[in-house]
Order: structure tokens, then sequence, then C-alpha cells
């Protein structure tokens, strides 16, 4: 806690009361963090959520989270003290920037579902326990998985149709459904001139991937840890865990090993700096003053990182070893606004569907809604194939459908580059990458204003 530097505050939830009384009471048993009096203002605005659910949920999306709080009267400190948290944890944003959307569809599953808040991590790394599961599940079935074969270009007919993909290889893959799951920068750039007119794709420019940073951060002795997922209220970082508490592969009793989110990264998500743009060394300074901040008796003043310099001589940690992935374009900023322009799966293109967890499905740009809107791409394909009737595709906005009719198509730019972040990904930034990155999305080095 901020004001309790180096404690840890829990919301402790017991197991077999169902809820919402389990998320009520874990809550009310936490007297750290809210007044009684500040949790029972909080509490009314919330009513409407649990008696009109989705659609109220939906309709606040022209809110900010601040502007939510403000217009129904609920106290300041709640933002200072949970929404903060919350806001960077579920989109890498402050909460003066996110749609409170975001925020009631979080809370609408600890309402309504009694391990809506269960956490859990990954015995391992994910290439090896959870990539090559799956892809022992896909060929056991007499699927195929091909890795390294990047899309070049979506070819169509003359009636917009799609005629073949056509593989940076030379290749032409001609199938019975495509599904795409790019992100949505992504597919923007693969967006064929035979559909830049259709209304359905013009809203896609009024979404964006936000800058997020993962840091890897190997210390030389055990910090204090709690085995379990850490929010944060710092201005920087967004959620952190002690791997080498909390998973098996990198168990260790003797040193720890963090992995951090470093948010918000830019202007877009309220950060007052383009972090993308700065150098590895300057990113985990910057993380080593707020470590040191939070954790005044454990992180020693180290020359090497200078803003740990006022540390007192109570710190021992010191940092051996660091790995900085920058992701440039990660899930879609969900500031106030956007969630009417996230696409149906359902596309105006015969046999062509959307995945992703950015296409219209209940849950945020997350796991959880990659794993959603998979779902919902799989549900349309199957119907398709069975000849049933698909759901129709979301409406769109008449300035959208305006827009669209004067747009001046073009043939797409395509994905330049190789590697993981000139799909969408991260990866640590060397020279290569990072002049590609100045080329092709210059905004990541824009001084903020």
């Amino acid at each position: 806690m901020q004001e309790l530097p180096g404690e840890f505050t829990t919301f402790d939830f017991i197991p077999g009361i169902p809820a919402p009384f389990n998320f009520a009471l874990a809550i009310l048993s936490n007297q750290k963090m809210l007044t009684l009096g500040e949790k029972i203002q909080t509490a009314p605005p919330l009513i409407p959520m649990l008696i009109e659910g989705q659609p109220f949920i939906d309709a606040q999306d022209e809110l900010s989270v601040t502007e939510f709080m403000r217009k129904y009267g609920m106290p300041e400190r709640i933002n200072k003290e949970v929404f903060i948290a919350m806001a960077k944890a579920l989109d890498f944003i402050d909460p003066d920037k996110l749609s409170m959307t975001v925020v009631l569809t979080a809370m609408n599953r600890f309402l309504n579902e009694s391990n809506g808040l269960q956490m859990a991590f990954l015995d391992g790394n994910q290439p090896d326990r959870l990539c090559e599961p799956m892809k022992q599940h896909i060929e056991s079935r007499g699927g195929k998985v091909v890795l390294n074969s990047p899309v070049k270009e979506i070819v169509t007919n003359d009636d917009g149709s799609i005629k073949e993909l056509k593989m940076r290889s030379g290749k032409s893959v001609v199938a019975d459904e495509y599904v795409s799951a790019m992100p949505v920068d992504i597919v923007k750039r693969m967006v064929p001139k035979k559909w830049a007119n259709m209304p359905y794709f013009r809203q896609f420019d009024e979404l964006e991937g936000i800058p997020v940073i993962n840091l890897h951060m190997w210390f030389d002795r055990k910090l204090k840890a709690v085995d379990h997922l850490c929010f944060s209220r710092s201005p920087l970082l967004s959620v952190y865990a002690d791997m080498s508490v909390t998973c098996k592969e990198y168990y260790d009793d003797d040193a720890s090993m963090l992995e951090l989110v470093f948010a918000p990264c830019s202007p877009l998500a309220g950060g007052s700096v383009n972090w993308i743009s700065k150098s590895d060394e300057e990113i985990i300074d910057a993380t080593m003053g707020e470590l040191a901040r939070l954790f005044p008796t454990e992180i020693a003043a180290d020359e090497k990182w200078p803003a740990t310099k006022n540390q007192g001589p109570d710190g021992e940690a010191r940092l051996v070893k660091y790995a900085v992935v920058k992701v440039p374009r990660s899930v879609y900023a969900a500031i106030p606004g956007r969630n009417k322009y996230r696409p149906s799966q359902v596309t105006p293109i015969p046999h062509f569907t959307l995945a992703g967890d950015w296409t219209s499905q209940k849950f945020l740009g997350s796991m959880e809604g990659a794993v959603l809107g998979g779902k919902l791409a799989a549900e349309v394909v199957a119907k398709r194939a069975k000849g049933l009737p698909l759901p129709e595709i979301k409406e769109i906005q008449p300035h959208i459908v305006e827009a669209a009719a004067k747009h001046e198509a073009k043939d797409p730019p395509g994905v330049k580059g190789d590697g993981a972040i000139a799909f969408g990904g991260g990866a640590t930034l060397g020279k290569k990458e990072e002049k590609l990155l100045r080329e092709v999305d210059p905004s990541q080095f824009a001084a903020a204003a």
C-alpha cells in the first residue's frame, strides 16, 4: 500500500459463500482501504447494474471511470484506492481515460459469479505449457498448425469475396472458410481495396491498440511476496507477480523474479511519456524507483539505477538482470465511446469471420475476451456449415456509414517487416526493430504534449 510501504492489502473471499454476498463481505472486511461510509456511498451507483444488467453496462461506455464516479456521487477516494489499480489492470489505462463499461463488466462478473475473481498461473512457460498442448489437440484430430507463414495479401474476386490468401512465400491458400484473429491494427493494414468503402470495415478506424511494456526482473535475494497476482496503484506499474512464488518453473527459495506490467505507456492511456520510445535502461530505472518507493526496506540504493539513490540502509536487494518486452499495439484502447465500434464476428464478406478480443463480446480486451471472441467465431463457422441462420451483423453507426461512402479506397499497405512486433505482438526492441517501428508507427516516438 502507498500509505504503508512494503505492505499488501487483500480482499478475502470466503469459500462456500455465493456471489454477490462473498464480494460484499470481502469489501466490508477490508479495513485498510475505504471507510465504512465510503463503502456505503459506493454501493448505490452499482444497483442499476444489478437490476438492468448488460444494457446499463453498455450505456456507460460514453463515460470515463472518473466521470461516472462524479455523476453518481461516489467518493473521490475510491478512485485512488480502487479504480486506479482496476483500470490499469483491466486495460493499462488510467481511470480518467478508461470507459466505465470496462470496470462495470469486471464488477458484474465479481457480483454474479462466485469464482469471478479466481486467478491462476501457468506452471511454466507459455510455449510449452499452453501452446504445445493446444497444437497437439488440433493435430490429434487431423488438423495442422503452420507457423512462420505470414499472409502477404487477401486477394478478392470482382464481387469482393475472397479468392485466395497470397503468402509471403509466394504460395496461395484457398479455403472453404477464412477466420482472422489478427489484432485490429494489423487487420486495418490488410483490408483489401474492394472492402475499403464498406461501413463494417471503416469502423475499425475508431479502434487502436494501446502500448504496454512487460518487464522481467531478477533480483539477488528474496523479496516479500504473496502467491497471487498483485495490483498496484503506482503511476507507472500495473500488475505484477513474483514468479519465484507463483510459478512452478521459476520457483526459487533464495531469489525473486518479478514480472511486471509497465503502464500507462502513452498519452492515449493517460501517461505523460511515450515510454515505447525510451531505452530499456530508462524504463528499468523508472521501475526501480517505483519499487524502491513501494518497498523501501527491501530495494537497495544502487548507483547503477539513479532512481534508487534515496534508499535507506535497510534495503539490500539488487537487480541482477532484466528483460524489457515492448508491445507497441496491445489490446484495443477502451477509451469512452469505443464499444459501439467493436465489430460482430459475422462480416459482410461470404465465408470470412472475425475473431479476437477486440470484436464484439461481453468481455473486454483480455484473454477471456479472446477466448469468447474465438468461440463466437467458431459458432458462426459451424452454423454456416450446417446451413443455420447466422447472427445479425452488429449495427453500424450512421456517421461511419456516411464516412465510408466518401472514403477514397486504396490498396492496403500490408504488414512490413518480420517478427512479433510487426504482427502486433511484443518483443525486445533492438536497433533493427526500432527502425522499422519508427517507419510504420511513428506516433510511438512523438513527444508527449
